[in-house]
């Protein structure tokens, strides 16, 4: 394939459109996954690509240099379960962890079947040239420009530019460390002829084996940081043990700020009341379990995907009322629904078991969902959850239902549950969602108890 040149490779970049981001700590971070991400900066979505980790987070909050640089970044990818970690405290789940030593190789082979260049800049004396080597041997193809150390080979940035403008590389590496490599990389870059510039911190070292990467497994399960400090305690313990902690404190008081006193007074109100509700209900959780069990075959508990909070899928558990081939059944069944609308309901189901009868009267069969409010899916007060085929079906006005963490209870069960039909369910929750506060999920859980009491609309 004939190789792009740099120029050509840098005015694609009018005609790309940007990558998809999610705010991280107040920063727009790539929200794609790696093919996607790949494809998108081959075809110039981004000139900069840096990364963002926990320990590059500490130095962002007191390094205004680096703030600034980031901030100008094309595109910054996230890397570690740090990242990830910070996301959700805000509701936000990121596609895919894009760590600089596992997303780098990917993009090097796809740039390889282009055809393009890459030069590598950084780390000590020999170790680009030993990463070059392994590069070359394990991505057929690609073509190494050329490499420089990041030592004495970049005390002269004017020549380091010279040379790796001469060698006509498509992508440049930049292995500094952080910050460094972006502060140079956010200097230099307007006189720097690559089209794909990536600050890619200790991946030479990796790739000339001259630090061990962990296992595979422990990687796996997101514990590289773990594996590093068991390597280099002393030199590592500050960066994982303090910085770490550092990070995990500034994400929740970020997460706390951007939610407001309305919202952490409602999850407080939420763990502690599903807490109190578990401890306090375990013996009758035990008991209706083995009603069940006694009474048909079949699980006790019904695990179920339901529509979240902004139409993130969880799953929702209940207590089974059903006969388990109650799914294949449905389809028969649609036609005698006694509720208006895209939500099935029928008061002689018969697929309902005898216990199910009871348990969906008194609505025992929802109690099992206090875990998943425990777990921060559900919120004890909001629109109910709704199967991902009936979100798929509804009017685009009834998406704002969506809004709001899903509850337990809400305006629908204690206004007659089942006996409204779809309409006026979704105009009450968007009510709900518009006018929310704690005294109003106050009134809304005591008012609960009466409809639960009564038993009207439950079936």
């Amino acid at each position: 394939m004939k190789m792009m040149p740099p120029a050509a490779f840098a005015r694609s970049l009018a005609a790309t459109p940007a990558l998809s981001t999610k705010r991280v700590l107040g920063l727009p971070v790539v929200d794609a996954t790696t093919d996607d991400c790949v494809e998108a900066l081959l075809g110039g979505a981004a000139r900069t690509v840096f990364f963002l980790n926990a320990h590059c987070a500490n130095i962002r909050a007191r390094d205004p240099h680096y703030a600034a640089a980031l901030a100008r970044a094309g595109a910054v990818l996230p890397d570690g379960i740090g990242i990830e970690l910070a996301a959700r405290m805000t509701g936000t789940e990121l596609t895919e962890n894009l760590n600089g030593t596992d997303f780098t190789p990917a993009l090097l082979h796809a740039a390889a079947r282009r055809g393009l260049s890459v030069f590598l800049f950084g780390a000590k004396p020999g170790t680009a040239e030993a990463a070059a080597r392994k590069l070359a041997t394990t991505i057929p193809g690609l073509r190494i420009a050329g490499t420089r150390d990041g030592y004495g080979g970049a005390a002269n940035s004017a020549e380091a530019i010279r040379e790796i403008n001469a060698s006509g590389a498509d992508i440049l590496l930049v292995a500094m460390g952080v910050p460094q490599q972006e502060l140079w990389i956010d200097r230099h870059l307007s006189e720097l002829a690559p089209g794909l510039v990536l600050g890619v911190g200790a991946l030479f070292d990796f790739l000339a084996g001259t630090v061990q990467r962990a296992p595979a497994p422990v990687r796996k399960a997101r514990l590289e940081w773990a594996w590093r400090l068991a390597m280099e305690p002393r030199r590592m313990a500050g960066r994982y043990l303090v910085g770490n902690a550092t990070f995990m404190a500034r994400a929740a008081r970020h997460a706390l700020r951007l939610a407001g006193p309305e919202a952490i007074g409602k999850r407080l109100l939420d763990f502690a009341g599903s807490l109190a509700l578990t401890l306090i209900m375990a013996p009758l959780l035990l008991l209706v379990a083995a009603l069940i069990r006694a009474d048909s075959r079949g699980p006790v508990l019904f695990r179920q995907t339901r529509v979240g909070r902004n139409g993130k899928p969880f799953t929702i558990f209940k207590f089974r009322t059903m006969h388990t081939d109650a799914a294949e059944r449905l389809a028969e069944l649609r036609a005698s629904s006694d509720r208006e609308g895209i939500c099935f309901k029928s008061r002689t189901d018969p697929r309902v078991t005898r216990v199910g009868r009871l348990l969906r009267r008194y609505s025992i069969d929802e109690l099992p969902q206090v875990f998943n409010v425990l777990f921060g899916h559900m919120s004890l007060v909001g629109p109910r959850p709704a199967l991902p085929t009936e979100v798929a079906a509804y009017p685009a006005h009834a998406l704002e239902r969506l809004d709001a963490r899903p509850g337990i209870t809400g305006l629908w069960q204690v206004s007659g549950r089942a006996d409204i039909g779809f309409d006026k369910m979704v105009d009450m929750d968007i009510a709900y969602v518009r006018s929310r506060s704690l005294l109003l999920d106050l009134i809304l859980l005591g008012l609960t108890a009466q409809a639960v009491f009564s038993g009207r609309g439950a079936y």
